[in-house]
């Protein structure tokens, strides 16, 4: 099946409760192009530079999405342009972004990415972490971001009951908040079907749409 193809069958599958980000981490612009001819927009980035490279080369119309680790000292290349930012982690990071959206008189939407997966080796906030962010006074000063929703990576198994009870918990802590949120970014290529079950409100896929790396 071609690029467009796929975008076409996620996006049937997910709709009407969840949107697509095309994550287009690695593949070159030539392949983004492909799925942008067919009418798509919606790219998802890990890294900084990459994206940043990429918003150079292509439409202006495009909505970018950064999902990877984020570094405050790489905030400023991508403030200009970015859409929204999945994977706020730290206030220190999002009193950064705050910073860079004044400096281009932007107010750029947010997720706080919360630890929900049973690895070490993935980023985010628990939940009383999160909690206490969210009620600071500090958090209350920022006038140029927007907590938007939450993001969170589910373990990386084979177990999909683990999978949905991970997905279901962040849900859970979502409805609790109380607050005027509408994005709940859950799920990649591996697992989407199972996070819009759950209340995914944007899927992450790659590989299913572009082919493995």
């Amino acid at each position: 099946m071609s690029i467009a193809e796929n975008i076409q069958k996620i996006e049937a599958e997910i709709a009407p409760n969840a949107r697509l980000i095309a994550v287009t981490k690695t593949k070159p612009v030539e392949m983004l192009m492909e799925a942008y001819d067919a009418g798509f927009k919606r790219y998802g980035e890990n890294k900084v530079q990459e994206m940043a490279t990429k918003y150079e080369q292509m439409p202006k119309d495009i909505e970018w999405h950064l999902i990877g680790h984020l570094q405050t000292n790489k905030v400023k290349y991508i403030a200009p342009f970015v859409a929204m930012i999945h994977s706020v982690d730290s206030l220190k990071l999002l009193q950064e972004i705050n910073k860079q959206a004044a400096k281009n008189n932007r107010v750029i939407d947010c997720l706080l990415q919360l630890f929900i997966a049973q690895e070490e080796t993935k980023f985010g906030l628990s939940e009383e972490e999160a909690k206490d962010l969210l009620a600071s006074a500090e958090f209350g000063q920022l006038k140029n971001v927007r907590i938007a929703g939450l993001m969170g990576m589910a373990s990386n198994t084979e177990d999909e009951d683990q999978i949905r009870r991970e997905f279901r918990g962040l849900k859970l802590f979502y409805d609790s908040l109380n607050l005027p949120l509408t994005e709940l970014s859950m799920g990649m290529s591996s697992d989407y079907l199972i996070a819009v079950q759950e209340g995914s409100t944007l899927v992450r896929v790659g590989s299913a749409i572009f082919g493995s790396r």
